[in-house]
């Protein structure tokens, strides 16, 4: 089921596919279409923006990442 994330500050649409679903390939598309008109913004997310994202494909390798800093 797709989840809507919050834009922190300098985000872009693959920092939050990273972040959240720890993969980019083949899901940064499923944003832009799931979000229609997120590709008008720019790269630069607005601080605040919601933005839906879709559920991870099956096939998608994930990526495990550390936080150093909170």
């Amino acid at each position: 089921m797709p989840r809507t994330v919050i834009a922190q500050q300098h985000d872009t649409v693959d920092l939050l596919c990273l972040r959240h679903l720890g993969a980019t390939a083949a899901v940064t598309e499923a944003v832009y279409r799931l979000n229609p008109g997120l590709a008008d913004i720019g790269p630069i997310l607005p601080l605040g923006r919601e933005v839906i994202l879709p559920d991870l494909p099956a096939n998608t390798a994930r990526v495990e990442t550390v936080q150093l800093w909170d």
